[in-house]
């Protein structure tokens, strides 16, 4: 994770922002007089945390989601080629 403060981020948003299109996952943590004041991250990266906190947040949805793990877990998965096979979808 990359820290720079306030200004730096400011004075380099642009460039901040090609690199974050260039790797999405790189986080910069930006700091005021030494405290973190905001965290920048890709739309990439904040649409999976968006996502995964609606998932979370869904009851329904995150029993399935344990379930399925269970499943898995216990060899009872099945490979995404094999998934693809038995629905009748071509690469």
């Amino acid at each position: 994770m990359k820290t720079m403060t306030l200004t730096e981020a400011r004075n380099r948003l642009l460039k901040v922002a090609e690199e974050m299109e260039r790797r999405p996952d790189q986080v910069v943590e930006v700091v005021k007089r030494g405290k973190k004041v905001m965290t920048l991250l890709s739309a990439e990266v904040y649409e999976a945390i968006v996502e995964t906190l609606e998932v979370i947040g869904d009851e329904a949805a995150f029993a399935k989601l344990r379930r399925a793990l269970r499943e898995i877990e216990a060899g009872k998965g099945m490979s995404w080629s094999d998934a693809r096979e038995e629905l009748g979808l071509s690469e």
